[in-house]
């Protein structure tokens, strides 16, 4: 016992490094219960940064986070910025719901109030960019847990996100592909029919809708219709601190709600597109038929001919690739929502963007790629 209570004395170092402060915990904390030192007077100042670095950190148990909420909650109520990031799962978890928060969790990274300079936008924009860098990250290491089988995936979950992104999703696809196949038939045919190939409008509607708009389509009717709702799935979750309970209970939100959502998304993607390409190329008969006086058969005959397979596992690897990213947009803005109405609706409108700006941004770099190659 001896031993441990001369570890006890020295169980936190405070020091400082440039403007900001560094608590280093120590030693073995296992049964310790005594008062941690405080920082130095007159200690951490409002807006100064606090970071906790527990590489030096022993063993410990249940009294770890009681005893480093006492010493913590009197400088967050200070002002002082919390920095928890090194801190294990299961000691950083508690104290994010226990200490006092202004309006948010605890940050990692100081906000910036002026919100019109130039600067402050640069700052934010780069904050954010690093936010999803982070995001994509533990998203990559849920897979790789998921095919250890070490990940907290529920298959009721996988199954229910399935008939959501699924079935309920066709009527409105094939709507939209129905009118995107008919309109391609019969502007190409107004063209076509100048120089008296009515016949290649198969070629164009069956190569346009199959290697192109039958993906791309899908993704921007899925970015409003099942992007939207993940956000504001996800982003009432952490408004009512659900998520907070999982990570207080040792699990990982990215597990849990992010890998059923993602997976559902990229295993109904292809099936979704090859309905559509086939709904797109067939609204294409009408107008050939029966205003430019193609026969039925020619234009399904030409539609196959066109058909190969460089354009089918283009325009389905493209789809995918669309869906997957409107996915990965709504569940980052809903896990990083704030905690009221207003921020939640916010993280919806900010999914559904970012998740057509990222289509369009991918769609333009796979097209000149694959047209580099050849393809």
């Amino acid at each position: 016992m001896k031993a441990r209570n001369a570890l006890d004395a020295d169980a936190v170092h405070w020091s400082r490094q440039g403007g900001d402060w560094q608590l280093a915990l120590r030693g073995d904390w296992r049964g310790q219960t005594r008062a941690l030192a405080p920082p130095p007077a007159p200690g951490p100042a409002a807006g100064e940064r606090v970071r906790l670095d527990s590489g030096a950190l022993g063993d410990w148990d249940h009294e770890a986070a009681p005893r480093l909420w006492s010493l913590l909650a009197p400088l967050r109520r200070g002002g002082a910025v919390l920095d928890l990031s090194s801190l294990p799962e299961a000691l950083r978890a508690p104290l994010e719901l226990a200490l006092p928060a202004p309006g948010s969790a605890i940050e990692t990274v100081p906000e910036h109030v002026d919100e019109g300079g130039l600067l402050a936008k640069l700052r934010a924009g780069w904050e954010d960019a690093l936010h999803t860098a982070a995001f994509l990250g533990e998203v990559v290491l849920s897979l790789g847990r998921l095919l250890r089988g070490r990940a907290v995936m529920r298959p009721s979950d996988y199954f229910r996100q399935l008939d959501l992104v699924g079935p309920l999703s066709l009527p409105i696809v094939s709507l939209t592909c129905f009118l995107i196949g008919l309109m391609l038939a019969y502007m190409g045919g107004a063209q076509l029919e100048r120089i008296g190939a009515q016949s290649f409008i198969a070629d164009v509607v069956t190569v346009g809708m199959v290697r192109e708009l039958a993906g791309l389509m899908t993704g921007v009717i899925l970015a409003g219709r099942v992007g939207a709702a993940f956000a504001a799935q996800l982003g009432s979750m952490r408004a009512n601190e659900e998520i907070d309970a999982l990570r207080a209970l040792g699990i990982d939100p990215i597990d849990y709600l992010v890998l059923p959502r993602l997976l559902a998304m990229l295993t109904m993607a292809p099936l979704l597109i090859a309905y559509a390409a086939l709904v797109g190329v067939l609204a294409g008969l009408p107008p050939v038929v029966g205003i430019y006086g193609v026969p039925a058969w020619e234009y399904l005959n030409k539609c196959q001919q066109a058909l190969t397979w460089t354009h089918l596992w283009i325009g389905l690897f493209k789809g995918t690739m669309y869906i997957g990213l409107v996915a990965l947009a709504g569940c980052r803005e809903g896990l990083h929502a704030g905690r009221d109405a207003q921020s939640v609706g916010a993280a919806t409108t900010t999914a559904v963007v970012k998740g057509l700006l990222w289509i369009v941004v991918a769609a333009s770099a796979s097209t000149i790629l694959f047209q580099s190659l050849g393809f």
